[in-house]
């Protein structure tokens, strides 16, 4: 992932946000340590930004595609009230191992459940509602996880969705890749469909803020 803000602009936006807890600083700095794909943490500016949507939207239930390991799942956690539920699917075992790691290192911790397997698959035998949900798993699927978002959405819930101009691939015509003509027609579908209300934020690698109207 290019960057596509200045460093020093990002680093003066983290410096004035609610900052990281010390658990998640310690996850992510063992990630970025040990991890050539760790660049996949959402990182303390973007993880205030998902705590601020929880609270906002007075979340109980949050789900969660894509563990990592597990950084945006404590965020969540953390910004939950005490029976909230944060419910986070994986298909690397290698990294939900570090995700459970750093769970039961947390008091949060006993409020997250992940779920090994295909993210479809699992999404396919929740019941909604709930009123966070988070998208940060493999781009092809992006429009699918999204379609069955929507049918576990609260009312007054919001899909969260990351990685959304791809370091400006987005841009391009004829799109590069597989991945890139994926999010580029997830876009352009959440952009025309009337029945929701949404907005591209430009927070590290662009979130999509969706919300159903009415």
């Amino acid at each position: 992932m290019k960057p596509l803000l200045a460093p020093d602009i990002e680093a003066y936006a983290q410096a004035h946000s609610q900052p990281e807890s010390p658990l998640c600083r310690a996850l992510r700095e063992e990630t970025e340590r040990t991890r050539e794909d760790a660049v996949m943490v959402v990182g303390p500016l973007e993880g205030a930004f998902l705590q601020l949507m929880t609270r906002l939207v007075g979340a109980r239930r949050v789900l969660e595609i894509g563990t990592y390991t597990g950084y945006s799942a404590l965020c969540f956690a953390e910004a939950l009230p005490e029976d909230g539920t944060v419910i986070t699917c994986e298909i690397d075992e290698e990294v939900a191992a570090v995700a459970r790691r750093y769970f039961a290192r947390s008091p949060v911790g006993k409020k997250i459940e992940i779920r090994i397997g295909p993210a479809l698959e699992t999404m396919r035998t929740l019941s909604g509602p709930f009123e966070v949900i988070f998208i940060d798993a493999d781009k092809v699927n992006y429009l699918n996880y999204y379609r069955c978002a929507l049918d576990l959405l609260a009312p007054s819930g919001v899909i969260l969705i990351d990685n959304v101009l791809w370091s400006g691939e987005v841009l391009k015509q004829p799109p590069p890749d597989e991945r890139t003509a994926a999010i580029q027609e997830l876009n352009r579908t959440v952009a025309h469909d009337p029945s929701v209300t949404a907005v591209l934020i430009t927070i590290r690698d662009g979130v999509l803020v969706v919300r159903r109207n009415g």
